[in-house]
């Protein structure tokens, strides 16, 4: 397998929306809690990547296994247009989930067994998301389980392994009594909560962008998902309130202490937002309608990440 086929069957390009959860969470840790484990977060940075990977390669995996149109099958299906063997594609996603499995261990050792927890359920989510006789990816929540393990999950590792003083969340384990506590802040946990929210909503999105566009051949190969039940028109409408939202949970943050008001140059993506929204909904379903979703993500979750770099700037002075 070459190198450009592996990236193929990784979908590289779509790793920002694993990135931006990670960065966010890096910068939200260190503005909030004024907390930063550059050793842990290295660690977790590869893991994360690896494990991305290999939830992408399964998902092109699965669906060359599963596919009912021999067209989508051998034509637009990376494993069967490029002619790999899928014994090679599923070694390869095996080796990937190994890998970050170690460095998931490792963690866990280093900063408890909440980890352990967190990533398990993140990890099985992300498995059995294209996965099983019955995959998440195929059933009308898709963006749910798709936002919520990325755009909270990994955002909430992060903070969970730069924070190690007066951390927000933690599970004490007892294995001699057999006895086990979780503790944490309910403040701090709500603001790490509200603050995943716009993650949460653009990485959806991505999912639910993918859906419109291909909902044809997802009927053909017996994928039933979100917009197979509510249509395109709803659909279509669905996504631009997801956008919408995420400079509403900044605005409603700020009084609250979530952020600090540089944060508010996240409004400055407004006007690339609001022409992508525009864009996407007349370009429909062709291909290239999909790119909007991924712009609108770097251009808010870029403009979020710039608030919170001036923040912690601006604090310093």
């Amino acid at each position: 397998m070459s190198l450009k086929v592996f990236l193929q069957v990784v979908e590289i390009q779509t790793k920002l929306a694993s990135l931006f959860p990670f960065a966010i969470g890096v910068l939200f840790s260190i503005a909030y809690f004024n907390q930063f484990q550059l050793g842990y977060t290295v660690l977790f940075f590869i893991g994360m990547v690896v494990f991305d990977m290999a939830t992408t390669a399964i998902n092109n995996y699965m669906d060359f296994k599963k596919a009912k149109s021999e067209v989508y099958k051998y034509e637009e299906n990376i494993i069967g247009s490029s002619g790999i063997a899928p014994v090679i594609v599923r070694n390869m996603i095996f080796g990937m989930i190994a890998f970050s499995a170690a460095i998931g261990f490792f963690l866990t050792v280093k900063t408890g067994w909440l980890f352990l927890v967190m990533g398990g359920v993140c990890c099985f989510i992300g498995i059995f998301y294209t996965f099983g006789p019955i995959p998440l990816s195929r059933m009308p929540l898709g963006e749910v389980f798709s936002g919520f393990t990325m755009g909270l999950g990994i955002f909430a590792m992060t903070i969970y392994l730069n924070v190690q003083e007066d951390r927000p969340f933690y599970l004490m384990l007892d294995w001699q009594r057999g006895t086990f506590a979780l503790n944490g802040n309910l403040w701090a946990l709500f603001a790490i909560v509200w603050a995943s929210l716009p993650m949460v909503f653009t990485i959806a999105n991505i999912m639910l962008a993918n859906n419109l566009r291909d909902l044809d051949t997802d009927i053909d190969n017996h994928r039933y998902t979100l917009v197979y039940y509510i249509g395109r028109k709803q659909g279509v409408i669905v996504f631009q309130l997801l956008m919408f939202a995420c400079y509403l949970v900044i605005l409603i943050g700020l009084p609250f202490g979530v952020y600090r008001w540089p944060t508010l140059t996240v409004f400055l993506s407004l006007p690339i937002v609001w022409k992508n929204l525009q864009s996407f909904k007349k370009d429909l379903p062709h291909p290239k309608s999909f790119g909007y979703s991924i712009k609108n993500l770097m251009a808010f979750n870029g403009s979020y990440l710039l608030g919170l770099l001036l923040t912690i700037i601006l604090e310093k002075i």
